[in-house]
């Protein structure tokens, strides 16, 4: 699965404070925790992101989820999550799951018991019903996390394209390392027609943070390549911006690209695969 990436830490907080009124420390510091939850043996639990606000006895700790399908495997993990980023951090910990369609989100939400007297986990759920319709730009501006979150949510939508336009344009107005990992969550999030509609608002002009995100997957292409030539080293690294924006590739597209011993028509379908879905519109 690929990983997503993390929304700034201080979005996420407003975010959070809008919609669950959470006590999250509006003071001291906010940092990534390591999403690693689990003791050292003998299995990894790894959630999505684990978020920790404040300091001392202020610390609060947030788990986030991105869940597109339900998964009974999940009503025994996050309670694993949970237990052990408190255990671990010493400080009140919440569960935040964040699904893009609604029958993911009503399966969420439900209750888990746990078979102790009084101890039953509810997480909070942000699905479509929970997120509001942002269409103005300085409206976005105002909560860019909440934004971005809501875009996820109406992912299904058949007005996913209002919310879409005003928000690539907000992004625009953003430093561009934080658009560019916006740009990035999104692009990986996003499914179906909404996916089509970000790409193609993607590609009607060009942004400062298009190239960055263009180099950071190159960057990741060469850290992860091997020696094996150039025309090797940029299949791999199309391979990797498949992956990255969660497009299938079947055996036939992987077979085509890794025997095509031709930069130039690689690279050329590198700029297409950045917006095309499926992978095979990329060779037209």
């Amino acid at each position: 699965m690929t990983k997503l990436p993390t929304l700034d830490l201080g979005h996420t907080a407003q975010m959070l404070r809008a919609l669950f009124d959470l006590p999250i420390p509006d003071s001291g510091e906010a940092r990534l925790a390591s999403p690693d939850l689990s003791d050292p043996e003998p299995a990894v639990c790894r959630a999505d992101a684990a978020l920790l606000y404040g300091k001392d006895k202020e610390k609060y700790g947030v788990i986030t989820e991105t869940q597109r399908a339900p998964d009974p495997e999940k009503k025994y993990s996050w309670l694993e999550y949970i237990a052990n980023f408190r255990a671990r951090e010493e400080c009140p910990v919440c569960l935040v799951v964040i699904c893009p369609n609604r029958r993911t989100a009503r399966w969420a939400r439900k209750p888990i018991a746990t078979g102790h007297p009084g101890l039953t986990l509810t997480p909070l759920v942000i699905g479509p019903d929970e997120t509001p319709f942002i269409t103005d730009v300085d409206e976005v501006l105002s909560n860019i996390g909440l934004a971005v979150v809501a875009a996820i949510t109406k992912n299904d939508d058949p007005l996913v394209k209002d919310v879409l336009a005003p928000l690539i344009k907000a992004l625009h107005r953003l430093d561009r390392g934080l658009a560019t990992r916006y740009a990035r969550y999104l692009d990986i999030s996003l499914t179906g027609v909404a996916r089509k509609e970000w790409g193609r608002l993607m590609a009607m002009q060009t942004y400062p943070y298009q190239g960055e995100y263009a180099e950071s997957l190159r960057a990741e292409g060469k850290a992860e390549g091997k020696a094996e030539g150039k025309a090797e080293g940029e299949a791999t690294l199309l391979l990797i911006l498949l992956k990255s924006r969660g497009i299938a590739v079947s055996d036939k597209v992987r077979e085509r690209i890794t025997t095509c011993n031709d930069t130039a028509t690689i690279e050329a379908w590198f700029q297409r695969a950045l917006t095309a879905d499926p992978a095979e519109e990329f060779f037209v």
